[in-house]
């Protein structure tokens, strides 16, 4: 059953409260699993119960996402801002120096803990943030199509795209490979998610201006690619290896954007394989 913790930080402009859902499972070292941007903790759980097999495993929904809470106004979504968020969450928790893998948006947040020392290892399924110009403006204007069929579609018509194959396949084509894969109940719920994602406007607003551009020195770090990612296009995991050249970099072949469905198995494994101490 997902829990909550609620916390103050102190960001460049003034203390703020936050207030996470997440859910835990598991035992071992802790693993914290972050999610991509209009998505919440449940794009975890095909692996999730095979990670916590090894793992202490911690999923979160990032602020303004799933269950938890909009950060207050005057409290921004840059990187700096959410890493803090994060940090403190685990601290909450009791838990110091986590490994940590994350997707897209949870991807990007991941190479920022590891950036700051966060963390002792990183794992980035498809990160943001190592886009040209062009493949930036082509995901953004992907994710607010994405974003505004969600929210204009009455639930009835969602649920009943949900029931069949074709019809997660119009609802969720642009992050997976499979879409059929992926259960009516969790198409239906994901694109809940994605309707009611409070956070979404300020933190697509606050990912503009954002690359990457920092190796990551003192923490192992594996890059992982789907070969059919149609959101992140996977030539940007070579861009991703010359900013992070001692990075392990994998490819997922037949994985979308969001590859945990697509192959649960080769996800998983990637993910333990870069979180052994």
């Amino acid at each position: 059953m997902p829990a909550r913790s609620t916390f103050a930080i102190e960001t460049p402009t003034g203390p703020c409260t936050a207030s996470l859902t997440y859910e835990r499972r598991g035992a071992g070292e802790p693993l914290l699993l972050l999610h991509g941007i209009g998505h919440h903790w449940q794009a975890w759980e095909p692996v999730l119960d095979i990670l916590a097999a090894e793992r202490d495993v911690i999923a979160v929904d990032l602020p303004g996402f799933g269950a938890s809470d909009e950060l207050p106004e005057g409290c921004t979504y840059d990187l700096s801002t959410v890493s803090r968020v994060l940090g403190a969450f685990c601290a909450a928790l009791g838990v110091e120096r986590p490994h940590v893998a994350g997707n897209s948006l949870g991807g990007l947040l991941a190479l920022e803990l590891g950036r700051e020392k966060r963390v002792r290892s990183v794992t980035a399924l498809s990160p943001a943030g190592f886009w040209s110009e062009g493949e930036r403006r082509y995901a953004f204007v992907t994710l607010r199509a994405m974003r505004g069929a969600a929210r204009s579609m009455p639930l009835p018509m969602i649920e009943r795209l949900s029931r069949t194959p074709a019809g997660r396949t119009a609802l969720a084509s642009s992050i997976y490979a499979r879409p059929g894969r992926r259960s009516p109940e969790a198409v239906y719920a994901e694109t809940l998610a994605l309707r009611g994602a409070a956070g979404f406007r300020r933190t697509l607003e606050a990912g503009g201006a954002v690359r990457f551009r920092d190796d990551v020195p003192e923490v192992p770090v594996t890059v992982a690619w789907g070969t059919r990612d149609r959101l992140l296009l996977p030539r940007q995991g070579v861009r991703a290896k010359h900013t992070l050249p001692r990075a392990r970099l994998v490819r997922l072949p037949g994985c979308g954007h969001v590859p945990m469905s697509d192959d649960p198995a080769l996800v998983a494994r990637v993910v333990l394989d870069g979180s052994r101490s």
